[in-house]
């Protein structure tokens, strides 16, 4: 990431909403565990999307800056969705496949945007991270952290890497502060979905800073022809249950598991919808996603409670949650069968085939 001098935040009045006292405490206690240490491996959940991946280039810069260290942002699984592709090409940032540089000298280990506990990362070495840096609820595994700031209150992480940043009185580059607002806008879906004061905050505050029209090309970019025909597949499988309270697809098998939660957040948007769930297999594993319309339910809690006896990692909070299942032999076609069944009964609906989305032409 690179150890230049780096402009500081100086001639900006303080701002109340930030509670500063508190985040330059935070980031005090975090530089006192990275001194020391001279190498510093970052890293995100498997598949990581913009909020993950801005996470990681913006807590690299900020050890990189305030405690001198040599720094990696990396990621397993595969980048894939369109938008998130062309977030990397665009801003040019400086992360990368875990498989390149897992076995690099490192003494350090850091977890952005995701946990221990949640075993949705890819590290061959059995190593307790000493940084844990996630706003989703905290596990008990965080705890054993050196340093963890786990939980919020924040609707993206990045918004909790940027804080850092702030307390530090550092001013991120064009491209990370792109990077570090798309992971804001696209975690809280532009401010409308899960979001706290914070991340208002920390929205304003880096939009000055952003290189607009890459924003434009990252949010508009080009995609295959088997994007249309995943869509395609997934209308045509959807099924409405409980009079149009839920709707079930399960896509089959897909090019990027980044697609099965993109078509559930489309899912979601359908008229009297509460929920949907979206599911496709890929590479032997079964990925779902559930978005909700209804505050009374947490999902993330929900889909811990149903993949976890099935041998799934899962993650997520209040709206919108996933998780990846090992298939381990299975048919993905009836495990995703009993995982509907699971949630409609769940919700208190009766299983059974459903009423298609989009009934077919005679």
């Amino acid at each position: 990431m690179g150890n230049a001098p780096s402009p500081r935040e100086t001639d900006r009045p303080p701002d109340p909403a930030s509670n500063q006292f508190l985040q330059r405490d935070r980031l005090r206690k975090l530089l006192q565990v990275a001194k020391g240490h001279h190498r510093a491996l970052i890293l995100t959940h498997d598949n990581p999307d913009p909020d993950a991946v801005a996470s990681a280039c913006g807590l690299a810069y900020l050890l990189g800056q305030c405690a001198g260290l040599s720094t990696t942002a990396a990621y397993g699984g595969i980048i894939g969705r369109a938008e998130n592709k062309a977030m990397l090409r665009v801003l040019h940032l400086p992360i990368q496949p875990v498989s390149r540089v897992e076995h690099q000298p490192r003494d350090l280990v850091c977890l952005v945007d995701t946990q221990p506990e949640v075993g949705n990362y890819s590290l061959s070495s059995p190593e307790v991270p000493q940084l844990v840096i996630d706003h989703h609820p905290a596990r008990p595994a965080s705890l054993l952290a050196s340093f963890h700031d786990v939980g919020g209150p924040a609707g993206a992480t990045s918004t909790m890497v940027t804080q850092y940043l702030r307390a530090a009185r550092l001013i991120p580059g064009p491209h990370l502060a792109t990077a570090l607002f798309y992971g804001i806008k696209s975690d809280t879906r532009d401010l409308g979905r899960e979001y706290e004061p914070a991340d208002i905050d920390c929205y304003n505050w880096l939009f000055p800073l952003i290189d607009k029209p890459a924003l434009s090309r990252i949010e508009h970019p080009s995609v295959p022809a088997r994007y249309f025909a995943a869509y395609h597949r997934a209308y045509e499988r959807a099924r409405l249950h409980g009079g149009g309270e839920a709707v079930v697809a399960d896509m089959g098998e897909v090019y990027v598991p980044e697609i099965v939660p993109e078509v559930a957040e489309r899912l979601v948007s359908l008229e009297g919808l509460r929920w949907s769930l979206a599911t496709g297999s890929y590479k032997g594993e079964l990925y779902l996603s559930l978005r909700l319309n209804d505050r009374r339910v947490n999902a993330g809690k929900l889909v811990r409670e149903v993949c976890a006896p099935l041998g799934g990692s899962a993650g997520g909070h209040g709206a919108m949650a996933g998780a990846r299942i090992p298939l381990r032999g299975r048919s993905p076609e009836l495990l995703a069968n009993d995982i509907f069944a699971t949630f409609l009964r769940a919700f208190h609906l009766r299983p059974g085939p459903g009423t298609p989305l989009v009934p077919l032409e005679p």
